[in-house]
């Protein structure tokens, strides 16, 4: 009885923290197009700001795959009143810490700082935003920054090649095709003008949303914004036109030979997520679903695969309903040795199967939703992450107030919805697995694969 009081204790205190959160959430769109979105959190005083722009790879096309990402690093070689190196040493001069990260979906540069010191974020950020030098000479060292970037992390990491092949086969049509970092050919071909169209046809207040969080008021937040921000021009959009995955008619798999000494597999299934999806309720459905099968030790994949059964050296499942097009369903694991990766295949499929035949517990599925609910709440306790939340719910145009539904809507999943989603979603016909096959020396490449 007392494991049911505490889940239900823990799932209410995250109820209330994401509520207290979204509470204290203040918005103020500039007559230029910016939105400012402000959260406060005055534990500390400290703050972030983050501008998020509505570009990422899913807006690329072929020949210049990659080019937001490398965009990305260009906004750190200067403008006319900054020269190449002045912007984060100013604000390493301040004790400030500053980044950026670019997804499918958009491209976010962030500073942490003591709350003093945001106007100079601002001054900064919004100058970057209008006035970007693009020097090619610095583009030409910069490129092959990227392109050994993408040897170490991708070409020479054996899951991470396997990833990015499973994504290239499981979609065809769709934006989500292309890898973040671009294909090395691509890279290879590019040029500082495809930057700089890149640059003028996105980089524009009325295609960005600033946020901040932390010790600050909104109203001087609004303020500073203007005096900043408020002067940028907007700019006319000639959206790209929509490139929407064309459905699934069968299994698809695909094998990768690599040097490594572990195979591992990749299986997904097609799945909508809160932006496309026709009952929104079947996402946080799809989100317990994830839970039950991967949410700690005592999760199904854990318990039965990695200690039960001892079929796996490690397993795993997620799903992420805030994409801003269609996704995957995934399961990942390395198989133990002696073990074959369809054996783990197979495996992993009976624990499907389990959860579409039998209903969850109420002890299991009170326990998983307690869980999830918390593990987003304690997410939460940073001001980055805050920020990284609302800046990621207002660029794929779900809104910050899906921020404030989560644990409500978390709550009101039950076994049958369960059941249902993982009937309806997992299935052999949408379903693509990528499996890496390792050797002890690679293939040798033909000169135009390299």
């Amino acid at each position: 009885m007392m494991k049911f009081i505490v889940a239900a204790n823990v799932a209410l205190i995250a109820v209330l923290s994401i509520a207290n959160v979204a509470a204290q959430v203040s918005i103020h769109t500039l007559d230029n197009g910016l939105k400012v979105v402000v959260k406060e959190d005055h534990r500390a005083p400290v703050v972030t700001s983050q501008v998020w722009y509505k570009v990422g790879s899913a807006q690329e096309y072929g020949g210049i795959t990659g080019v937001s990402h490398i965009l990305e690093h260009m906004m750190f070689k200067g403008t006319p009143s900054y020269p190449a190196g002045q912007f984060s040493q100013i604000l390493a001069s301040v004790g400030a810490r500053d980044n950026a990260f670019t997804g499918k979906d958009y491209t976010a540069y962030f500073q942490l700082m003591a709350v003093s010191h945001l106007e100079t974020s601002f001054q900064l950020e919004s100058d970057r935003m209008a006035h970007l030098t693009l020097d090619a000479a610095e583009f030409a060292k910069e490129i092959e920054v990227v392109k050994e970037e993408r040897r170490l992390r991708t070409e020479d990491n054996p899951n991470a090649l396997t990833y990015e092949q499973f994504m290239a086969t499981a979609f065809n049509s769709s934006a989500y095709h292309n890898p973040i970092v671009g294909w090395m050919n691509d890279l290879d071909n590019m040029q500082v003008e495809d930057l700089r169209l890149w640059y003028e046809r996105y980089y524009a207040p009325n295609n960005a949303t600033l946020v901040v969080v932390g010790d600050v008021d909104p109203k001087q937040v609004f303020s500073l914004a203007e005096q900043y921000y408020g002067q940028l021009p907007a700019r006319e959009f000639n959206y790209h036109k929509p490139r929407i995955e064309a459905p699934q008619v069968g299994q698809r798999r695909v094998e990768i030979k690599a040097i490594a000494k572990l195979s591992y597999l990749l299986m997904g299934y097609k799945v909508p997520v809160l932006n496309t999806i026709e009952d929104r309720s079947e996402a946080y459905a799809l989100t317990v679903l994830a839970g039950i099968l991967d949410g700690g030790r005592s999760s199904r994949l854990s318990k039965n695969l990695v200690r039960g059964q001892e079929i796996a050296a490690g397993a795993g499942a997620g799903y992420n309903l805030y994409s801003a097009q269609d996704s995957l369903f995934l399961f990942d694991g390395t198989p133990r040795s002696g073990v074959s990766v369809d054996q783990l295949q197979a495996a992993i499929e009976a624990q499907i199967e389990e959860l579409k035949n039998e209903l969850v517990t109420a002890a299991e599925l009170q326990r998983v939703k307690a869980q999830v609910v918390a593990n987003e709440t304690y997410q939460l306790d940073s001001v980055q992450r805050q920020a990284y939340v609302l800046g990621s719910l207002e660029t794929v145009g779900l809104g910050w107030q899906s921020m404030q539904q989560y644990s409500s809507e978390i709550n009101k999943v039950d076994a049958e919805a369960v059941r249902a989603v993982a009937r309806k979603y997992l299935i052999e016909d949408s379903q693509t697995i990528a499996v890496l096959i390792p050797v002890s020396e690679q293939p040798e490449l033909a000169e135009n694969e390299r």
